[in-house]
């Protein structure tokens, strides 16, 4: 358990003090956010604000790994490595979007197509990867069926799992993406799950099937589950530090190499914990937000009219006239609440078949 509190610990201290270091380099290079002309009004304050803040964290997240597998003088493991590699490339993907906003000068960046390549590359290696590397009772970082808060039904075959998978990557790396408009939500909101992950892995590895003591019982049939809480725990205390310098007025935003990574990284917590469907739980607020933006297309393309007056969400507030800090803590409070139904109904589930 070491592990965890090393990882958070150094996860957090590295982000306290090297965001601001990595704010004067991007101010000192003018890579600044660009605003949407027809976004709310207040936002145009923000432009010229340092963005690619993601890599403050998702360094810090991969410094804090391996310097806890150091001092602990533990291996790491495959499952952990994984999470940490879809974190990685799914912000480089999103690195590379922002590089190319700024070195343009404009709101877009990566072409659509190109984005969505990337993002199927990286997407589609994890979850190959993810199949294999089969440990000692022949268990791999992924299986091949769905899962609520453990695996259930058929076996899916190994094609549909990769495509669900993928699925799973674009759904959540996106849906980040969408809620990450107002400063500090995004980051916040991934506390909390990352939070819950801690917990669940630290709960599946003491309740491992591999475990003679629970061996019978109710158990848990996940090969890494103590190491995912470490990255669980360093991407934790990462955010925590990044969220001292995002969070309302923001001296600097996560852009798409952050949201994109944080995206990947809950996936992937999922599909290694064998908590997929969980996800669309835990995460609910990121749920919510992408599906205004699906009603919000959806309903314009089928009526001419649209539901909110902008989406995401969280915009459509702004424009009824609440204050963006009042927008931001009201949400907070809905994914705490997300959470807290999540990890009930995980441990429920566990209660339920004891």
């Amino acid at each position: 358990m070491r592990q965890i509190l090393f990882s958070g610990v150094i996860g957090l201290f590295l982000t306290l003090v090297g965001t601001p270091l990595l704010i004067k380099l991007l101010a000192r290079k003018g890579y600044g956010q660009y605003i949407r002309d027809d976004g709310p009004r207040d936002h145009a304050s923000k432009r010229g604000t340092p963005t690619m803040g993601g890599i403050a964290f998702i360094l810090a997240t991969l410094i804090a790994y391996a310097v806890t597998k150091v001092v602990t003088s533990s291996q790491p493991t495959i499952s952990g490595l994984l999470v940490l590699f879809l974190m990685a490339g799914m912000g480089l993907v999103g690195f590379l979007d922002d590089y190319i906003k700024i070195v343009r000068r404009r709101s877009l960046g990566l072409r659509a197509g190109a984005k969505m390549l990337g993002q199927f590359i990286v997407g589609v290696t994890f979850a190959i990867l993810s199949l294999n590397f089969a440990d000692a009772r022949g268990l791999t970082p992924a299986s091949t069926h769905l899962s609520f808060t453990q695996d259930f039904g058929w076996s899916i075959g190994p094609v549909l799992f990769v495509l669900w998978a993928l699925f799973m990557i674009l759904a959540m790396s996106n849906g980040v993406n969408l809620t990450d408009g107002l400063d500090g939500l995004a980051t916040g909101a991934s506390v909390m799950v990352f939070g819950a992950y801690v917990f669940i892995g630290v709960w599946q590895y003491g309740q491992t099937c591999a475990d003679a003591a629970t061996a019978g019982a109710s158990c848990y049939e996940v090969r890494d589950p103590l190491d995912t809480a470490v990255v669980a725990a360093a991407l934790m205390g990462a955010l925590f530090g990044f969220l001292w310098w995002n969070t309302s007025p923001a001296k600097i935003f996560m852009g798409d190499t952050g949201s994109l990574a944080l995206g990947g990284a809950l996936a992937a917590l999922a599909i290694v914990s064998r908590t997929q469907l969980l996800m669309a739980v835990l995460g609910g607020l990121f749920v919510l937000i992408t599906m205004s933006v699906v009603i919000q297309v959806g309903s314009f393309r089928l009526t001419g009219r649209r539901v909110f007056k902008m989406a995401p969400l969280q915009h459509h507030f702004e424009l009824k006239g609440w204050s963006e800090v009042l927008v931001v803590v009201r949400f907070w409070i809905i994914q705490g609440m997300c959470v807290i139904v999540g990890i009930g109904t995980f441990y429920g589930t566990w209660v339920a078949d004891w």
